[in-house]
């Protein structure tokens, strides 16, 4: 396989380095969890400023964030048509930035002056079963965090354009200005009971990591001219072509959010707040991990799939994938266990106490359960990406929003708010379980060996989880309640079962991606020693 072990030590370096940066942004961003815990807890406030910061995270997370449309396409796109990536770019590549850009900024401004001027109106359509007072505290959030829709359109865009000439650390470090722009609000103002300062500090985090990653755009040679090409433009059209079904799909994604919201207000103060709080939890070792495998990893993908060298695609894909779900299962079996502890070392203080722990870590047990389809899920999408195929994905989202209203409103019945975290579970592991099936049109991922590394590592990890158990069963029956004393545990069980998932690892189900990351980690060590 030509080149392969050179792609992949280059490949293993930028996932270092990123996992590096992304691990300090998470740590950022976990700190603010912190914040806005203490001063508002799990109260309506904290529900309003969820509810409504729902349609700006549309824009700056989820459509600008990493793997987002915006970013997914401009990768896709521009990698391709990019002669040399040492040179200021060509009049065609600047045409087709400036033709995309405007293009951003005339849909997104429309849809944030909707929100800045009828902000009660959307939030009725969100939320129909909120209380007036909920409702009204929502859409005065919503207001004051419009320009963030805006602000996200043209993330997505420069997130894309910095990855494409492998710049990885600074998309990544940009992302903890929105959270340094919320913890110095409160900080500086000591919070209110309205959530008004929480709303402001979001928006003016946003602005920040605009502000951020602009001038390094324009050092690469790209400055923004109004252009309305859109239509004679031919790699324009290829953007649109790839953009427009996965824009599509992630909205639907978050059509399947908001039916999540349309069953959780009309549940008790605080319910999603909990959810809001054990899906951050979620995504800080989830997020951290795919952003480190798929930043570097997505470009890599398109530039073979161009090339036509889809046994490399089909190589960097397993072990990527594989890496990602051999760390996932531990973590999950982690979260199972220490739970409660951890979110009580976390977020308990201030208005946020311990009935709000319990609730937080119900949810997160549910949420858990979706570690390894979310990762499988994300990664293969990224390789439909990679075909310039975004509708698939599309048409089983749409697929799935059908599924999810019908489990959310047989599951909230009986489990409230916990339901929809199960609920969310299902259809994610039904939605990877449908891309792998259809991937197989495009290439052959070989899933036989896959499978067979994947029902190892399950019982790897189920042999971790009863260490971990047994472990905290003693440290309950000792009785002890202290800092020092949940510290103590936690760390006791990771590391016994980290062990314990090791030793059954490499000794009794010889599970592969042990000895690459082994391999790799050594190697390192060598190089530098």
């Amino acid at each position: 396989m030509e080149n392969t072990e050179k792609k992949s030590e280059s490949l293993i370096k930028s996932a270092g380095l990123i996992v590096i940066v992304i691990l300090l942004s998470k740590i950022v961003g976990f700190f603010r969890d912190i914040i806005v815990a203490k001063y508002y807890g799990a109260t309506l406030a904290s529900d309003a400023y969820f509810y409504a910061y729902q349609i700006p995270a549309l824009a700056v997370v989820i459509l600008g964030g990493m793997g987002g449309p915006f970013h997914s396409a401009t990768v896709s796109v521009f990698s391709k048509i990019i002669k040399n990536f040492q040179t200021k770019p060509e009049k065609e590549v600047k045409r087709l930035f400036n033709t995309y850009e405007t293009f951003s900024m005339l849909l997104f401004g429309a849809i944030a002056l909707i929100c800045f001027f009828f902000p009660q109106q959307v939030m009725k359509i969100i939320i129909s079963q909120a209380t007036p007072e909920l409702s009204a505290l929502a859409a005065s959030h919503l207001k004051i965090m419009s320009p963030v829709i805006l602000v996200g359109a043209l993330l997505g865009l420069y997130y894309g354009i910095l990855v494409t000439y492998n710049k990885f650390l600074l998309p990544n470090i940009a992302p903890s200005m929105l959270s340094i722009g919320i913890i110095c609000t409160l900080f500086l103002t000591g919070g209110d009971d309205s959530g008004f300062y929480l709303a402001l500090g979001t928006t003016i985090g946003a602005l920040l990591q605009l502000f951020m990653q602009t001038p390094f755009v324009l050092k690469l040679g790209y400055t923004f001219k109004p252009c309305f090409d859109f239509f004679n433009n031919k790699n324009f059209n290829d953007i649109l072509e790839l953009l427009m079904p996965a824009f599509l799909s992630s909205t639907i994604g978050q059509i399947g959010i908001y039916v999540d919201i349309f069953f959780a207000s009309g549940l008790e103060q605080g319910q999603w707040t909990a959810y809001g709080y054990a899906n951050r939890i979620f995504q800080f070792p989830v997020g951290l991990m795919l952003s480190a495998l798929l930043v570097p990893l997505f470009p890599l993908f398109s530039r073979l799939v161009a090339q036509k060298k889809f046994d490399e695609v089909k190589h960097y894909f397993n072990k990527g994938v594989g890496s990602l779900i051999f760390v996932g299962a531990f973590m999950m079996i982690f979260i199972f266990i220490c739970r409660v502890d951890l979110i009580s070392l976390a977020l308990e203080r201030g208005a946020f106490n311990h009935q709000a722990t319990v609730m937080v870590a119900d949810v997160l047990f549910f949420i858990s359960l979706s570690i390894i389809p979310y990762m499988f899920r994300d990664s293969i999408t990224r390789l439909y990406y990679s075909f310039n195929d975004s509708k698939t994905p599309f048409y089983i989202a749409i697929g799935s929003i059908l599924l999810k209203i019908i489990f959310n409103s047989i599951l909230v019945r009986f489990m409230g708010i916990n339901g929809i975290a199960l609920s969310t579970a299902i259809i994610t592991l039904i939605n990877g379980t449908l891309l792998a099936i259809l991937i197989r049109d495009r290439i052959s991922i070989g899933y036989k060996n896959f499978l067979g590394q994947i029902k190892n590592i399950i019982l790897c990890a189920l042999f971790a989880y009863a260490a971990g158990i047994c472990i905290s069963k003693g440290f309950n029956f000792i009785g002890f309640d202290g800092f020092i004393f949940k510290l103590i545990k936690i760390v006791t069980i990771f590391s016994a079962s980290l062990l314990v998932y090791i030793l059954f690892s490499n000794y009794i189900f010889k599970v592969e991606y042990l000895a690459d990351v082994k391999e790799k980690i050594l190697a390192k060590i060598k190089r530098h020693g």
